[in-house]
């Protein structure tokens, strides 16, 4: 059975056309346009808490807006998909972002700061799922490392955000985002091109898509309910732990060492710079050593260094920082891939619901912790959260993958 899953599915991804770089390449840039207008949002916090007034948790409500907006419509995007795939989806759904920037750069009052949130979340809603199957279909067997350049671009994205913002937003005010619009016109025109491939490839994709639907990875329904139950307390950690740093750190940073603005942005860039090396790394490496293997790594081997930070100078912050970056984003691309494997033929709704899953972790953390951190203090916040990646002991019941694979 594991041989047949096996050619089925490497006629279906590769074709005779192996790894198709150029359209990995082009869903990895357009992910970086895509998460640059996506991060480009928790980075204007600190202007628009002093523009609107706003409290932290008006602050984590932005976000709860814009990230469960997308978690809620990126699982139904991709079922749908699935069952009727439609390649122009990605250039339409970039549309909704652009109109959400312009919302937000002439908002002028917190329901329309939401509004364009919300639409940004949207456009995001559309492109995650068909993007990741567009990565799928190019990756030639190869669905680690699609993945991570997929994923890589979006990291990317989210580090330029803040660096932007930085140099941008903060000198020239609200109006200003109006100028992102340039970043989501240029993702529209290079989605175009993608969805004509995706187009042409669609027809004999979803042909085989329906033959590896129909073959089993030999684990029960109960033990592939239980295994996607694990990969989401995972999500959770990794997810509610980052809603701490990119909603918050700069935050922390003012408060804690009375760093200004510029500078506690260009912390969180590097924080984010680093979360994209670690999410290139960690496909490849899931690829050749086995996805269960990093999963572990990354979220449990990442502990040590969230107990710290805590607790460290400003300069220790900084690296403990980058350090929590690199290891911690390893996992995703992993986590991703093996919940592909333990549903063959539900690309779409798998990426769907994990990504979707993991914004609306996201902006719940954020949420939760703006809460937190306006009836406590924002340190507290990084103190409770330090112990997140300890949930990451439940990977231990994850079932091997690849040796399933290697023993039928």
């Amino acid at each position: 059975m594991s041989t047949a899953v096996n050619q089925i599915s490497e006629q279906g991804r590769q074709g005779k056309e192996g790894t198709v770089f150029p359209i990995l390449g082009a869903i990895s840039v357009s992910h970086l346009l895509n998460d640059t207008i996506q991060s480009l949002l928790p980075a204007i916090y600190p202007l628009l808490k002093n523009s609107f007034h706003l409290d932290f948790a008006k602050i984590g409500l932005i976000t709860l807006t814009n990230q469960v907006t997308s978690s809620l419509l990126q699982p139904l995007v991709g079922y749908y998909t699935d069952r009727s795939p439609k390649p122009y989806s990605l250039p339409f759904g970039m549309c909704f972002s652009l109109v959400g920037l312009v919302t937000l750069a002439y908002a002028g009052s917190f329901p329309m700061l939401l509004l364009g949130a919300a639409l940004v979340g949207v456009g995001s809603a559309v492109f995650h799922p068909e993007a990741s199957r567009v990565g799928r279909l190019a990756s030639g067997g190869r669905h680690g490392l699609a993945q991570s350049v997929f994923q890589v671009g979006g990291n990317s994205g989210q580090a330029l955000g803040p660096l932007l913002a930085a140099f941008i937003v903060l000198p020239y005010g609200q109006h200003s985002v109006a100028w992102f619009t340039i970043v989501a016109l240029t993702a529209i025109i290079l989605l175009t091109h993608v969805s004509r491939w995706y187009a042409q490839r669609e027809t004999f994709a979803r042909s085989v898509r329906k033959k590896v639907a129909a073959v089993a990875v030999g684990l029960t329904p109960a033990k592939v309910n239980a295994s996607l139950g694990i990969l989401a307390a995972l999500i959770f950690s990794k997810f509610f732990y980052l809603a701490s740093i990119n909603s918050y750190f700069t935050f922390y940073l003012i408060n804690k060492f009375h760093v200004s603005t510029r500078s506690a942005e260009l912390h969180l860039f590097a924080f984010l710079g680093a979360t994209a090396v670690g999410t290139f790394i960690g496909g490849p490496i899931g690829d050749r050593i086995g996805r269960k293997r990093v999963i572990w790594v990354s979220i449990l081997g990442v502990l040590p260094f969230t107990l710290l930070m805590p607790w460290v100078n400003l300069f220790w912050t900084g690296i403990v920082s980058v350090v929590v970056g690199l290891i911690l984003s390893s996992a995703f691309s992993a986590i991703i891939v093996y919940a592909q494997e333990l549903l063959p033929g539900r690309v779409g709704m798998v990426s769907g619901l994990f990504f979707g899953f993991a914004f609306g972790m996201g902006g719940l953390g954020a949420a939760v912790l703006g809460r937190l951190a306006d009836s406590t203090s924002i340190n507290f916040v990084y103190q409770v959260c330090a112990w997140l990646p300890a949930i990451g002991l439940l990977t231990g019941f994850l079932p091997e993958m690849e040796s399933r694979k290697a023993v039928k």
